[in-house]
C-alpha cells in the first residue's frame, strides 16, 4: 500500500522542488485531467513513495536511479476504479480476478462479497477481504447488508445482523454498506435495515443502494433514509429521476445486464452534469473479463455511445473516489494522490500498455510483471454442499390430488439479458396425478434445493423462456442464498445433474441422458473456481455450447438462470421454500387452479 500522505508530504514537496529525486517518472504523455476535463500534451508525472509528487515537465525530479517510462504518443490517465462489483460473479478468486483485471487497467475495486456471505457469513466476507488486502490492487469492501436477501422466503447458509455489520465496518478498507437490496424493509422502517444504515452513517461511511422499481414516494423515502446510490437503473427516465434527487447513478455494463446503451443517454442527449454518474460492472463472468475487459470495457462502451473520453474516464475514476469520500487519495493525477496510473495508446480502445499501482509498475507492455501472493481457502470453505439425501427423479415431480386432466400453474418467465422476470401462467396436462411439462409451450420444470442445512427442502415449479428441449442443468450459483438450482425436461436427468454437482463440490453443470456435457467446478463456497482464468473461460465456453446443445438460444443463459432464485427483483422467483411473488413478498402456490374441460 502507499504511504499515508501525512507520512510523506514533506518528502513529496522536496521531490516537487527537485531537492529529492523521484523513483519513477512517466514522460512526454498526454495527460487525461479528469478535474478540468482537459487533455494536456507533453506532460510528465513524477512519483515517489507511492504517491504523485509533480505533474508537468519533471526533468528536475529525475536522478541517476529514477526509472523513466517514455509515454510519447500515449495518454496518461488515472487508474480505473470499479465502484460496484461482485468478484464471485467472475467465478474466480480475488487473486485470479486481479491477475486479469490489472492488465485491463483496474487499480481499485469496491467489492460487495454478499454471495459468499450468504454461504459463510462474516467468515466468508473476511476470507475474501483479507485475500484482497495482499494484492497489488486496491480492494475495498462494502460490507454485505442483506444476508439473507429476504426474511421468511428462503434459507441462506448464514445470517448477518446489525452487530456483524457494525464490527465489519471497523476493518481496514471496508468503506461502506453493500447494496441495500431490501428497499421495502428500508421504506417500511424495518429495524434491521435501518440499524445497518444508521451504523454505517455513524461510521462516516457510504451506504450503497439497489432500487429497481417503485413509486417516486418510495424512492424518495429510500434516499431520505440514507441510501445514496443505485446500480439497478435500466432506462433513461429512471436515471433522470434518481439523479435529480441527488442519488449517484451507477451505470452498469456487465456480462448479462448491459445498461450503458440506454442509460448513458442522460449524458449524450440530456446533457446532465456527470459528477453523480459512475460506471460499474456489477456482475462480469470470466469470458467477458478475459476477452473484452473489466471496467475499461464499460468506459469503452460509454465512449462508443458518444461520451467524451475524458468524461467517460472520469466516471470510472474521480467520480468513484468522490462517492466513497476518497478523492483526497484517489481518482486523479494530481500532486499528493496515490500513484495509480494507466498508460494508453488510444483513448477509444482503452487498452493499457502499462499499469502502475501505488507507484509500482504492475503491468508493462500489456504483461503482468507483479508477483501475486498465493492465498489458500480453508478446507471447510471448499465443502459447502450439504444436502439431506441423494436426489431421485420423484423429487422433481409436481403432484396434484385431482382427477382433473389439466391444471393452471403459476410460473416464472425469464427475459433475455435482463435481471427481471415476469409472472406467467400456463395450462398443463395431468397424468396419473403428476403435472407434465410442455415443451410446445416452452414450460419446463425448475427446482430449488436447500444446500446449507440438510433440511430436505425441495421446491418444484415451472419456468418459461429458456427453450430447453432435452436434458437438465444445475447450479450452486443461485443468487443470493445460493441453494442448489436444477432445471430440465427430464426428471432422471434433473436428479443426475443435481447429484453430479453435489459430488463436484458445487459449480455449474449440463447433462443429457445421464451424461455430463459440460461442467465448471467451483469448490470455493460453491461459487468460485480454484483454477486459473483461462481454464475457467474454456470450461464456461463448453458450458455455453452445452446449453445450446440442449436447445437454449439466449445470451449468457447460466447468468439468467443464476438469478432466478433472487427474491428481491420483480416479479416472481423460486426459493427452497417455494415460488415467491416479489411484488407482494409472499409465497404463492404453484398450482393456481384446476382446469375443467
Amino acid at each position: 500500500m502507499a504511504y499515508s500522505l501525512d507520512q510523506v508530504n514533506q518528502h513529496l514537496a522536496k521531490v516537487a522542488l527537485g531537492e529529492e529525486k523521484a523513483e519513477l517518472v512517466i514522460q512526454n504523455g498526454t495527460l487525461v485531467n479528469v478535474i478540468t476535463g482537459e487533455l494536456l500534451p507533453n506532460m510528465d508525472v513524477a512519483i515517489s513513495k507511492g504517491r504523485i509528487a509533480y505533474v508537468g515537465k519533471a526533468n528536475h525530479t529525475i536522478g541517476t536511479v529514477t526509472n523513466v517510462i517514455d509515454a510519447t504518443g500515449k495518454y496518461i490517465a488515472p487508474g480505473l476504479m470499479d465502484g460496484h462489483m461482485h468478484v464471485e460473479s467472475t467465478m474466480l478468486t480475488v487473486t485470479e480476478f486481479a491477475r486479469i483485471a490489472l492488465t485491463k487497467g483496474t487499480t481499485s475495486i469496491f467489492m460487495d462479497p454478499h454471495e459468499i456471505a450468504n454461504v459463510f457469513g462474516v467468515e466468508g466476507v473476511r476470507q475474501m477481504h483479507e485475500e484482497g488486502q495482499r494484492l497489488p490492487m486496491h480492494v475495498f469492501t462494502t460490507f454485505p447488508s442483506c444476508v439473507p436477501a429476504t426474511d421468511g422466503l428462503e434459507d441462506a447458509g448464514a445470517t448477518l445482523e446489525v452487530e456483524d455489520i457494525k464490527e465489519g465496518l471497523t476493518w481496514d478498507n471496508v468503506v461502506g454498506l453493500g447494496e441495500v437490496m431490501n428497499f421495502p424493509g428500508v421504506i417500511t422502517g424495518e429495524p434491521k435495515m435501518l440499524g445497518e444504515i444508521q451504523e454505517t452513517m455513524l461510521a462516516g461511511k457510504t451506504v450503497t443502494g439497489h432500487f429497481p422499481d417503485g413509486s417516486n414516494e418510495m424512492l424518495q423515502a429510500y434516499i431520505a433514509s440514507g441510501v445514496t446510490s443505485c446500480h439497478e437503473t435500466v432506462d433513461r427516465e429512471q436515471a433522470l429521476e434518481k439523479l435529480r434527487l441527488g442519488m449517484y447513478v451507477m451505470i452498469r455494463e456487465g456480462s448479462a445486464w448491459q445498461d450503458v446503451k440506454e442509460v448513458i443517454k442522460i449524458v449524450t442527449e440530456d446533457r446532465v452534469a456527470t459528477e453523480h454518474i459512475l460506471l460499474v460492472t456489477d456482475d462480469v463472468y470470466p469470458q467477458t473479463l478475459v476477452e473484452k475487459g473489466h471496467i475499461n470495457h464499460v468506459v469503452r462502451r460509454a465512449i462508443e455511445e458518444g461520451v467524451d473520453p475524458v468524461t467517460a474516464i472520469k466516471m470510472a475514476t474521480l467520480n468513484v473516489a468522490r462517492y466513497f469520500n476518497m478523492a483526497d487519495d484517489f481518482g486523479s493525477i494530481t500532486p499528493s494522490k496515490c500513484a495509480d496510473i494507466i498508460v494508453l495508446e488510444n483513448l477509444e480502445q482503452m487498452e493499457p500498455s502499462d499499469v502502475i499501482v501505488n507507484g509500482q509498475v504492475v503491468v508493462a507492455d500489456q504483461h503482468l510483471v507483479a508477483t501475486l501472493p498465493n492465498y489458500t481457502y480453508p478446507n471447510h470453505i471448499k465443502q459447502s454442499i450439504h444436502v439431506k439425501n441423494k436426489l431421485v427423479p420423484d423429487d422433481f415431480n409436481v403432484k396434484v390430488d385431482t382427477t382433473s386432466e389439466q391444471v393452471v400453474v403459476n410460473g416464472i418467465k425469464v427475459i433475455e439479458n435482463s435481471a427481471r422476470t415476469e409472472k406467467m401462467e400456463a395450462v398443463l396436462d395431468v397424468q396419473d396425478q403428476l403435472v407434465i411439462s410442455d415443451l410446445a409451450q416452452d414450460v419446463i420444470k425448475l427446482a430449488c434445493i436447500d444446500r446449507h442445512h440438510q433440511s430436505g427442502d425441495i421446491s418444484v415449479a415451472f419456468v418459461n423462456g429458456f427453450q430447453l428441449k432435452r436434458g437438465a442443468v444445475a447450479s450452486t450459483v443461485a443468487h443470493d442464498s445460493h441453494n442448489l438450482l436444477v432445471m430440465g425436461v427430464d426428471e432422471e436427468d434433473m436428479a443426475f445433474a443435481a447429484n453430479a454437482l453435489i459430488d463436484l463440490g458445487g459449480g455449474m453443470i449440463v447433462v443429457e441422458d445421464g451424461n455430463i456435457l459440460a461442467q465448471v467446478p467451483m469448490p470455493i463456497a460453491g461459487l468460485m473456481s480454484d483454477a486459473n482464468a483461462e481454464e475457467v473461460v474454456t470450461q464456461v465456453k463448453d458450458l455455453e455450447r452445452a446449453w445450446e446443445e440442449l436447445g437454449c438460444p439466449i445470451h449468457a443463459p447460466f447468468m439468467t438462470f443464476s438469478l432466478i432464485a433472487l427474491p428481491v427483483i420483480p416479479e416472481v422467483r423460486i426459493s427452497n421454500r417455494g415460488l415467491v411473488d416479489v411484488t407482494t413478498f409472499s409465497l404463492i402456490q404453484v398450482i393456481k387452479s384446476l382446469k375443467h374441460i
